[in-house]
């Protein structure tokens, strides 16, 4: 026997911890672009936490969206009343909790309800979580591409806007006009310098169509940088088959993730903000040494394990952690090649966080998979690989593993496994990286033309003999050989 998930069913449900606040007493602050798993087992929880404390109650969410995809999640939420099951999960330990942080979710598509929900003043954040491909950065350079078709668009017309730069800066226009303060613009994504990224986008966007809008953006709206941790996989019916049997909870859209997160903000908020603090955010002037690590070790991590265990057609991330020569290959690469890059991080040694990275990587009970880090590799790889390459390069050190990586991807684009089953398209650019490591196959050289990914380290004649051995490598001896090899440091 179940019980649906719905306000009306709370005082019902038994096996998992409800909301102290009565949803009645909260008031929207926040409008959250991007409502999916990472936000819900993320932000929305140290909310929740803020909120059956006592306090906060003027700074819940409402949702917006502007992909198709979001309607669904919408739709999932909406006959559940905004609620959300969240189930933190540990090898010997498992628990539920329902979240009630969200008012509601504007309907996706529609640019005027949206700009009307910016322009309240009672709104003073616009958080996000639109992924590290929703920002329009050229992969080379990192920097904002305002000749991508979809910000055109937005500059053109203005008034009805689609994507959440155009709204928010649409948002942004109408305060001003108004004589309302502009609000603080949050990203939680897992991008370097995330705050100035979005800076970037959004005054990138209104230079397009005034340079003085672009200016004023700069100059009169915060954006703080911040740190984002807590590994979330994607629901599947795994996940609410699970909820049912053990919690006897209906949801349509449950969250499943670890005990572990971590957010570290920097403290500038003008307009104001929730008091996060007192439920384990860190405040500091400066993110930058913390996302560094992060990144570099944490979602590297994952890109490291993704392309060797997918090959090996490993499904879950803790069966690569239990597979001797991937996690013997992470170790290798982060240990050799990783680690030794990264800065210092105040009250941090990189070697435990690396050792913790390994414990949360493991869980068995998270459900993770291999596919979800393998996605997107086009925009994960010169975020999380490429520039700790580019720093050994630099230095004249040597990128064996971090060049094996890179192969791996390659290998993994071909489409199939060392077993030769299909891999489904896990890309947005899947066609263009098939064709790329088609060619490779024969002619190494053929991946590294993809300028825009791989920008200056394509050029560099250490990174490019160390790829094209590499990739020689698997596909003349496989994947497993290839990784022994290196191992034994025989590649």
């Amino acid at each position: 026997m179940t019980t649906k998930l719905s306000l009306a069913s709370l005082p019902a449900i038994t096996t998992a911890a409800k909301p102290t606040y009565s949803r009645a007493d909260l008031s929207p602050g926040i409008v959250h672009f991007g409502v999916g798993n990472f936000h819900r087992a993320h932000q929305a929880v140290y909310l929740d936490a803020l909120f059956n404390s006592g306090e906060g109650h003027d700074w819940a969410i409402i949702g917006a969206g502007t992909r198709a995809s979001d309607a669904a999640m919408r739709d999932a939420l909406s006959a559940q009343d905004w609620l959300t099951s969240v189930v933190e999960q540990e090898a010997d330990s498992s628990k539920a909790h329902v979240t009630a942080v969200m008012l509601d979710y504007l309907e996706p598509g529609d640019s005027q309800a949206v700009i009307a929900a910016l322009t309240d003043p009672a709104i003073r954040i616009v958080s996000l979580t639109i992924t590290e491909g929703g920002y329009y950065i050229d992969p080379a350079s990192q920097k904002f591409d305002p000749t991508h078709p979809d910000i055109a668009y937005d500059a053109a017309n203005f008034a009805a806007p689609k994507t959440a730069f155009g709204l928010i800066l649409a948002g942004l226009v109408k305060r001003r006009e108004a004589g309302i303060a502009p609000f603080t613009i949050m990203s939680c994504d897992n991008i370097p310098g995330n705050g100035h990224v979005t800076q970037n986008a959004i005054a990138g966007l209104a230079n397009l169509i005034d340079p003085a809008l672009a200016e004023w953006v700069h100059t009169a709206v915060a954006f703080p940088n911040g740190m984002v941790d807590r590994i979330t996989p994607a629901t599947s019916d795994r996940e609410k088959a699970i909820l049912a049997e053990q919690y006897g909870i209906e949801d349509a859209w449950p969250v499943f993730c670890e005990n572990f997160k971590q957010w570290v903000l920097e403290d500038h908020f003008p307009s104001g903000r929730p008091a996060l603090e007192k439920v384990g955010v860190q405040f500091v002037a400066d993110v930058a040494p913390y996302e560094h690590m992060k990144i570099r070790i944490l979602n590297g991590g994952h890109a490291t394990i993704a392309y060797p265990a997918g090959l090996l057609d490993i499904h879950f991330v803790h069966e690569a952690m239990e597979h001797p020569l991937v996690s013997a290959f992470l170790k290798k690469v982060e240990s050799e090649e990783i680690i030794p890059i990264v800065p210092p991080v105040p009250d941090t040694d990189l070697n435990d966080y690396f050792a913790l990275c390994e414990q949360r990587f493991a869980n068995p009970k998270i459900g993770d998979t291999i596919r979800r880090l393998a996605l997107d590799g086009s925009n994960r790889q010169p975020k999380f690989i490429i520039p700790s390459a580019l720093d050994r390069v630099s230095a004249g050190d040597g990128v064996m593993g971090l060049a094996l990586v890179s192969a791996l991807w390659c290998r993994y684009c071909y489409g199939t496994t060392e077993s030769g089953a299909v891999i489904e398209p896990n890309d947005p650019n899947w066609d263009r990286l098939t064709a790329q490591a088609r060619k490779a196959r024969d002619n190494p050289a053929a991946w590294l033309e993809m300028g825009d990914i791989y920008g200056a380290l394509a050029g560099d004649p250490a990174f490019v003999a160390a790829f094209t051995h590499c990739l020689t490598a698997l596909w003349a001896n496989g994947t497993t050989a290839t990784l022994e090899a290196y191992l034994a440091d025989r590649l």
